[in-house]
């Protein structure tokens, strides 16, 4: 493992679409980059963020429409109009009053004005971004072309042709939607050059940005389209079995995620291409990379379609060993992390110790279950990340609120009877560990409850909303962050 992992640090996990502004989400604009002051000057040194890649409708970045293209929604169309792409308090008629809609307007409208004002430079780098990105771009534009044609209909109910991708009528939609196409690939060049942007400013400020990838993807994405042989499907390109996860601490009866299952034995045969493609582009935007739900590549939980929970399924058998040996000597010593959380056996430790890749500490988790629990801050070891709690869980206060007087007793035992109050014990506790790399929610950051949690696994509706603002974030926030991170030798 390479030497940024090795070293004690600090860092905060938020999403992009989490943080402050006055459109619908957070985006690439000035908040993102005041955030990265932030982080420099209170000696942060990772920015953890969820998928930035572009969601369905119910906006969760673990289901995406493509493993590459990123989310739109991301991007600040302020930027486009100090460009000279769009005028300045342009708006679009006969949006239905869609944030999601009125924003693909105005990306339109500025893919217009990049044609006509855009200097060669500009032009010259937005070829070299369709060449670079085509292994998957071209098929990307294309699937949202024609996703757009059938009124976002996933793709399986297509017509026929295009479901199967006939070469012919692929050929002709191409040539019929051409200038969609490339409006769609312009949105990806300016997703990717603000990333970019903001990328180089955080390392500017001494900043690592800590990526994710979820272990599936969507059945209805560019992915699965065009590449059905990598996935378990019928000859109708339907699925039988779907992921998932038994039950477990989140759900008594587990969770059916309804992804496709991969072809494993056609991937190995294929030396891992899809995976390869895949892995480039997220080693291109971040410095670590957490693989979510690591323990899929040692056995994943298949559950028959036709089943509505996740409590009739079985393991089965993955190719991880081969897979990341294959990664590793393709890519070289990246900075992976490794998401081992849930059912997690001797293989799945095993697997992640044969690379030396950090697992994942959750101090929630720790105070049941006697002195051996793996959480607990005693038998934690180095080479791991440790948090308070992640982007599944509630606040750390929203957590202690919700335990047992027995429960709060015990936490507080155990951490030696300190005298601060939650969620800053834990957080404390997280900073003073013995593992390299600490990662702290920006919700316990500000204190706090539990009405602004980011995600309750297993639900579909009210999740990924929340953003925070700049008056939460009080002079005691930062200054008690700051010492507890030099104090714990994280800066």
């Amino acid at each position: 493992m390479i030497d940024i992992l090795h070293r004690r640090r600090a860092g905060i996990l938020l999403h992009i679409t989490s943080l402050p502004g006055n459109r619908d989400n957070g985006n690439f604009g000035p908040e993102a980059y005041r955030f990265v002051d932030f982080l420099n000057s209170v000696g942060v040194t990772v920015w953890q963020t969820l998928p930035l890649n572009m969601p369905h409708d119910d906006g969760s970045p673990y289901q995406c429409i493509s493993a590459h293209a990123g989310n739109t929604a991301l991007i600040d169309l302020d930027k486009l109009v100090d460009k000279g792409w769009l005028s300045r308090g342009e708006r679009c008629q006969d949006c239905g009053g869609s944030p999601s809609f009125a924003r693909e307007c105005l990306l339109n409208h500025a893919y217009y004005g990049f044609k006509l004002h855009a200097t060669e430079h500009e032009k010259i780098e937005f070829t070299k971004f369709c060449i670079d990105k085509k292994f998957w771009l071209d098929d990307y534009a294309l699937f949202i072309a024609l996703r757009k044609e059938f009124n976002n209909l996933s793709w399986n109910q297509w017509p026929e042709r295009y479901k199967s991708r006939n070469i012919s009528a692929l050929k002709e939609a191409s040539r019929r939607l051409s200038t969609e196409i490339e409006a769609i690939k312009f949105e990806q060049f300016v997703f990717f050059t603000q990333w970019q942007e903001l990328k180089d400013y955080a390392a500017r400020h001494g900043v690592l940005l800590f990526g994710d990838i979820p272990i599936f993807v969507s059945y209805d994405s560019a992915d699965v389209w065009v590449h059905p042989e990598v996935f378990k499907l019928d000859e109708q390109f339907e699925m039988s079995v779907v992921a998932g996860v038994p039950p477990d601490y989140f759900s008594e009866t587990g969770q059916r995620w309804g992804n496709p299952h991969y072809n494993w034995s056609y991937l190995k045969k294929n030396g891992f291409h899809w995976w390869l493609d895949r892995i480039k582009t997220q080693v291109e935007m971040f410095d670590i990379i957490r693989i979510d739900h690591f323990r899929g590549l040692e056995a994943a939980w298949e559950i028959p379609v036709s089943e509505p929970t996740a409590m009739n399924g079985c393991w089965v058998k993955a190719p991880g060993h081969a897979l990341l040996k294959t990664v590793f000597d393709a890519f070289g010593p990246i900075a992976l992390v490794a998401e081992d959380l849930g059912v997690i056996t001797d293989k799945v430790e095993k697997l992640r110790d044969d690379f030396s890749l950090p697992g994942m500490k959750i101090l929630q988790f720790a105070f049941s279950g006697g002195p051996s629990n793996p959480y607990l801050p005693a038998n934690l070891d180095k080479n791991s990340v440790v948090y308070t709690g992640t982007h599944d869980n509630d606040t750390t206060l929203g957590w202690y609120r919700q335990i047992s007087e027995q429960e709060q007793a015990y936490v507080y035992e155990y951490l030696g009877q300190p005298a601060s109050s939650m969620p800053y014990t834990l957080i404390q506790t997280a900073l003073a560990s013995v593992a390299n790399l600490a990662i702290i929610p920006m919700q316990d950051i500000l204190e706090l409850d539990t009405e602004h949690r980011m995600n309750i696994p297993g639900t579909t509706e009210g999740n990924w909303l929340w953003r925070f603002t700049w008056d939460q974030l009080l002079p005691l926030h930062s200054q008690r962050l700051a010492r507890a991170i030099k104090l714990y030798g994280r800066d």
